[in-house]
């Protein structure tokens, strides 16, 4: 976060898409800063069972020091998504989408008078159309190029864009380096 400006402790709540390792394994450290350096409250919004699937997460990483000495200095509230509400002043609307048999949830944030489009992972169906309609910005995943399992292509990505002119997109979850051709790390490309 800090190689790109971004305050940690300014940051009031987290919505999670989905429990994969590659959406969730980046937060220990996070929630480190939260209890020891930024000690302000902050609110984890996702899927059903984000409590147990968080706190399971932080036991893992810090074994026994965990309940004892961190989870007493962690000001954390947990909240499971609902189809809208408000979270830390924030509103958001929840759109479920299809990936792999366990499916994400993507988010409509209204901050500051516009709308945030946020995917995680996703195929290329009807429901992220909706959830990225009339939005300001998308931030979607664009995985790689061709046929990519339970994730969108970088083509399907670009037909996203197309359909969708008066939004701007940020596409994430690049493969980066493992393709001819692919983004670098913060690497800014156009589809």
């Amino acid at each position: 976060m800090q190689r790109v400006g971004v305050d940690p402790g300014a940051i009031d709540a987290v919505f999670l898409t989905h429990f994969h390792g590659d959406h969730t394994l980046g937060l220990p450290t996070f929630v480190l800063h939260r209890i020891f350096i930024d000690k302000g409250p902050i609110t984890f919004v996702g899927p059903e069972g984000i409590e147990e699937r968080l706190e399971a997460l932080w036991n893992v990483s810090w074994g026994s020091d965990w309940k004892r000495v961190m989870r007493p200095k962690f000001k954390v509230h947990y909240r499971t998504a609902q189809p809208s509400g408000t979270v830390a002043g924030y509103k958001y609307k929840t759109i479920k989408l299809d990936h792999g048999s366990s499916g994400s949830n993507g988010y409509r944030i209204r901050i500051n008078g516009r709308v945030l489009a946020y995917s995680g992972d996703t195929e290329m169906t009807a429901p992220l159309d909706k959830l990225v309609d009339g939005a300001d910005v998308a931030i979607v995943e664009a995985t790689g190029p061709g046929d990519i399992f339970s994730h969108m292509s970088w083509e399907s990505a670009a037909e996203l864009k197309r359909r969708h002119p008066k939004t701007r997109f940020m596409f994430n979850h690049l493969y980066s380096g493992t393709v001819k051709g692919a983004a670098r790390d913060l690497q800014v490309v156009d589809v």
